[in-house]
């Protein structure tokens, strides 16, 4: 199989925005217009139901999963972590949302569920940890992704998942630069707040 095909295929994979459509068509609120408008499900739960927000975060998750599935199944590691990156750039830029999207946190997670989940669970732990002690998602986020090159690092990830984890991580500290500047300003949500 053309590996170009399983990229473009992992790419719309990302782009489909399942915390837009159930936050519209299950929660009946279009949180692109509601709270940070972010399309993730952080704004999903801020906007509405916690059973929504649910949905949305593992239909984030599961689009990341099968996208390494298939990058591995049909194409080895190298595929594999290219797919990884390009799910996550299709979630973060959706093609279906005219480039809009979320941040790629719970994307990039189903990706290193399923080719590292050992790395998986230290940094579930760590951002757990984060939410509950500051009740900031963001600043969880933005520790896991810098946990995540260093943990490869250590543990000697094979090179195509470690330059993958330096693009994702990357990826979501980029799409989290206002949340970083909010949290140093004393400005940020916490994750108990309702959007306005």
């Amino acid at each position: 199989m053309n590996y170009w095909v399983l990229i473009l295929l992992s790419y719309l994979l990302g782009a489909i925005p399942f915390s837009y459509l159930f936050g519209k068509y299950l929660g009946k609120v279009d949180i692109s217009q509601k709270g940070s408008g972010n399309i993730g499900a952080t704004n999903v739960l801020r906007s509405t139901k916690t059973s929504v927000a649910i949905l949305a975060l593992l239909g984030d998750l599961l689009k990341g999963f099968i996208a390494a599935w298939i990058g591995l199944s049909w194409g080895g590691p190298v595929v594999a972590a290219a797919c990884g990156v390009m799910v996550v750039v299709g979630h973060c830029y959706t093609v279906f949302l005219s480039f809009k999207g979320g941040k790629g946190v719970a994307t990039a997670a189903g990706v290193i569920l399923f080719l590292m989940p050992q790395i998986f669970l230290v940094l579930l732990a760590a951002m757990v940890l984060s939410v509950l002690l500051t009740r900031y998602v963001s600043l969880g986020s933005v520790l896991a992704a810098a946990l995540l090159p260093i943990l490869c690092l250590i543990l000697r990830e094979p090179w195509p998942y470690t330059i993958m984890s330096l693009f994702l991580a990357g990826m979501v500290l980029f799409r989290h630069r206002s949340n970083i500047q909010r949290l140093v300003s004393g400005q940020e949500a916490r994750i108990t707040d309702r959007a306005v």
